[in-house]
C-alpha cells in the first residue's frame, strides 16, 4: 500500500466527512492536511489492507477531536462531543449503496449531492459555482438529502439512535436491490 495510491482514492470521502463534522472550511483543508501527515507517517504499520478504510476514518475522528480539544471548544470526554461517532460497520455497509441512490434521484439534485456530499465540495463553493444564493443552496441540499433518505427508507428499515444517526440498517423483503 503506497500513499499515492490510496490518497487520491480517499481524500474526497474524508473531506466531506471533515466538512460534515467542522464547519469552518479553512479548518477542513487544515485537518486533511494532519491527516495526510497522519497517514503518511502511520501506513506502514498496518498490516491487514482489508482494515485500510476504517483506520483512515478512525485516524480521521481522531484528528477531529484533538481540533475540537485544541481549540477549547469542549472539554468533555470524546463520546460526548456534539457529533456520536458512526458504527464503523453499518457506514462500510452503507457507504456501497449512498452512490447508486444518489444518481437515482433528480439529475439536478445528484449532481448537487454528489459534488457536496461525496466528493467534499463545501456548500458555499457550490452555491457560488452555480450561481445561487447560499442559503438557497443550503434549502435545496436539505432537501435532496431528504429525498435520499426517503429513498433509503423505501428500500431498507433503517434504525436511528438518539442523537439521529443511523445505528443499524436491514433490506426490506421487497428490496428494490440498487445496491
Amino acid at each position: 500500500m503506497q500513499i499515492e495510491d490510496i490518497w487520491p482514492k480517499y481524500r474526497a470521502r474524508l473531506k466531506a466527512f471533515l466538512h460534515s463534522r467542522v464547519s469552518n472550511a479553512a479548518d477542513v483543508d487544515d485537518l486533511l492536511q494532519e491527516i495526510l501527515v497522519k497517514v503518511f507517517t502511520g501506513l506502514p504499520n498496518l498490516k491487514d489492507p482489508a482494515k485500510l478504510q476504517p483506520w483512515l476514518f478512525q485516524t480521521a475522528d481522531r484528528t477531529i477531536i484533538d481540533y475540537y480539544r485544541k481549540s477549547g471548544r469542549a472539554e468533555a470526554h470524546p463520546d460526548d462531543l456534539w457529533y456520536h461517532r458512526d458504527d464503523p460497520e453499518t457506514r462500510q455497509d452503507l457507504e456501497g449503496c449512498v452512490e447508486p441512490f444518489i444518481l437515482g434521484l433528480p439529475q439536478e439534485t445528484a449532481d448537487m449531492l454528489m459534488a457536496i456530499d461525496i466528493n467534499g465540495m463545501s456548500q458555499q463553493d457550490y452555491a457560488q459555482s452555480k450561481g445561487l444564493a447560499y442559503s438557497t443552496l443550503k434549502s435545496r441540499v436539505q432537501k435532496g438529502r431528504a429525498e435520499l433518505r426517503q429513498a433509503f427508507e423505501e428500500c431498507c428499515n433503517i434504525s436511528m439512535d438518539v442523537r439521529g444517526n443511523i445505528s443499524d440498517v436491514q433490506e426490506k423483503p421487497q428490496s428494490c436491490k440498487k445496491c
